[in-house]
């Protein structure tokens, strides 16, 4: 099982995550050019999609979807109120799989189970992507750490998590208003460095082998400081390079991250609600 991210930042968000057979793509913020390019930068082909997962319907991570599904029948895993807030964004005819929080499906031969995260969005989650022992978290645009948070990421072996600003670059920074700047630090709005750190450290003694920080701001934040607060945990624990730690671009995809079977700890299997259980009956009407 592996995983990268195809760009990250308030320009865009889009990561792919590729088990066996099974290929996902997490969000799609960048455009339909740029999605396209840079999976076949990864060696993906954009048309073997096995599915698309949306984490909330803010344009930084939905603008490129409507323009890249208009040649694909690529289906589109989200919640029913993410999917009605898009509303005349995305057209067309688009095969909307909608989920419910803590419920788990499969997408191919992956297991996803969704939680909800606090966002200034309708209605935004995270997902926890297993397929064997392998577990990969991704949980971007939120502003506090709950503790339902905390629990649902516990046993994953990489997780794709926003390190947004660093709290001393927000205080200083002077193109945004202090209203803006409350509704960044508020509990609806992103994580700082710090905040991400705290969350590592507590999944550290739960499997937590691989870190790909996210959605940095590139006014309030650089990769150094965001990379720092994550080193100085992993000094902490005594886990050298034991503990990977990554950056995502804007402007370039990482490289693949690898989760190998054989060196990670079993998972509990969630509850799992297959594809065509999903898709009937849970269609929203009228769209």
């Amino acid at each position: 099982m592996k995983m990268a991210v195809l760009g990250s930042g308030s320009g865009g968000n889009a990561a792919v995550i590729k088990a066996r057979d099974t290929t996902m793509l997490v969000d799609a913020g960048l455009s339909a050019r740029q999605l396209s390019r840079r999976l076949e930068q990864l060696g993906v082909d954009p048309d073997s999609l096995d599915g698309i997962l949306l984490t909330h319907e803010h344009r930084d991570h939905t603008c490129g979807l409507e323009v890249f599904l208009r040649k694909r029948s690529t289906p589109v895993f989200t919640t029913a109120l993410t999917r009605e807030s898009l509303g005349d964004r995305v057209t067309g005819s688009v095969d909307w799989r909608i989920f419910q929080h803590g419920q788990a499906f499969k997408v191919g031969e992956v297991t996803v189970e969704a939680f909800a995260l606090p966002h200034d969005a309708v209605d935004p989650v995270g997902f926890i992507c297993q397929a064997g022992d392998a577990g990969i978290g991704v949980a971007t645009d939120f502003g506090f750490v709950t503790n339902l948070v905390r629990d649902r990421l516990k046993g994953v072996h990489a997780l794709l998590v926003e390190a947004n600003y660093d709290d001393k670059m927000l205080d200083a920074d002077t193109k945004r208003p202090w209203s803006i700047k409350q509704r960044i630090s508020s509990r609806h709005g992103h994580l700082s460095n710090l905040q991400t750190a705290d969350l590592v450290e507590g999944l550290l003694d739960h499997g937590l082998r691989t870190v790909i920080l996210g959605h940095l701001s590139s006014d309030c934040n650089c990769p150094d400081l965001a990379m720092s607060a994550i080193r100085e945990i992993r000094s902490a624990k005594g886990l050298g390079e034991d503990l990977g730690i990554h950056v995502a671009s804007q402007a370039e995809p990482t490289c693949w991250v690898e989760i190998h079977e054989e060196e990670v700890k079993v998972c509990p299997a969630p509850v799992v609600m297959d594809q065509m259980n999903l898709a009937i009956g849970t269609h929203l009407e009228g769209f």
